[in-house]
């Protein structure tokens, strides 16, 4: 059957939501839930590849470490992120096979542990800018920065996080196997965290590299590597919004690329927030793309068929 592909780019708090524990028990209960909320996708037959962050799972994963290093090494962030591959790709993995046997649809689940090139030159590098892992006292920063060269900085007046560079991707390294996969009908879930950032040495070897690359752009390139006529991404607002939070805002529902281009550079939408999901929405437009969506899960459905969400078209 020829199917259209579709890259659906998770939040990365899907599995665990703003003051919960994270037991697993929680992680599996919305697992469960936004497998529920994108199976209109799997409905309508699209060949279908689940991207998704990691943030609250990085944070835990540094913590668990932190508690342990008088007795166990202290893994660099690359390895953290794999780490948080493989944990969510199970917990997402299984709660979509259940859901697929519940409805009586017979496709193959398989989660890709995901490379990432990222150039060791990115200009990030110089300017690490991404907060990572929990919160610590001016004391413990100022210790930490000593003992392992962490860059610390104050947060918002929470107290002091690591900041780490978050170059751009380059390329994915298990495109085609992705591509494959998902142009045979299974359901593929890659560049989880945005992908393990990894380099080149001289030598032309492979190896990791102390970063995060944005989950949205790396999903962006995927979409462009493997063809996909659509890109979604879900966040926590059901629309994307001009002057978001004031008296005056303005939901968007259906604009063009050119719309998109002009609203950013005006300065409507936050670094950090929903700024990159739009350049990423932009970059596979401009690259081809059919259509991106933004979108909450809930209404999933209704953006699917254009009586919701945001909608960017070429």
């Amino acid at each position: 059957m020829d199917r259209q592909t579709v890259i659906i780019a998770l939040g990365g708090n899907v599995l665990i939501r703003e003051k919960e524990q994270g037991t697993i028990e929680q992680q599996e209960r919305h697992a469960q839930e936004v497998c529920r909320d994108i199976f209109p996708v799997l409905r309508k037959g699209y060949n279908v590849v689940i991207t998704h962050g990691n943030g609250p799972q990085a944070g835990a994963s540094l913590i668990r470490y932190e508690m342990a290093s008088a007795m166990l090494p202290v893994m660099p962030l690359d390895v953290c992120v794999a780490d948080n591959e493989g944990e969510m790709g199970y917990i997402l993995q299984q709660a979509l096979l259940n859901e697929l046997r519940r409805n009586d649809l017979r496709r193959f689940v398989v989660t890709m542990i995901t490379q990432v090139i990222v150039d060791h030159n990115d200009l990030a590098f110089a300017n690490p800018t991404k907060p990572i892992g929990p919160f610590f006292s001016r004391s413990e920063a100022r210790a930490l920065k000593k003992e392992r060269n962490w860059i610390m900085v104050e947060d918002a007046g929470r107290g002091w996080r690591r900041v780490v560079p978050s170059p751009l991707p380059t390329r994915i390294i298990q495109r085609d196997m992705i591509r494959l996969l998902a142009g045979e009908g299974h359901i593929v879930i890659a560049c989880g965290g945005g992908g393990i950032p990894i380099t080149k040495k001289d030598n032309n070897d492979y190896i990791g590299i102390e970063a995060v690359v944005d989950k949205d752009r790396a999903s962006a390139l995927l979409a462009e590597d493997i063809g996909a006529d659509m890109f979604i991404i879900l966040t926590r607002v059901p629309k994307v919004a001009l002057n978001f939070g004031k008296p005056d805002q303005r939901d968007l529902d259906r604009i063009t690329l050119a719309e998109a281009e002009r609203y950013l550079a005006e300065g409507h939408f936050a670094p950090g927030s929903m700024r990159p999901k739009i350049e990423s929405c932009i970059e596979f437009i401009r690259k081809g793309g059919r259509s991106a969506i933004i979108t909450d899960s809930e209404h999933l459905a209704q953006a699917l068929e254009g009586r919701h969400g945001t909608t960017i078209t070429a």
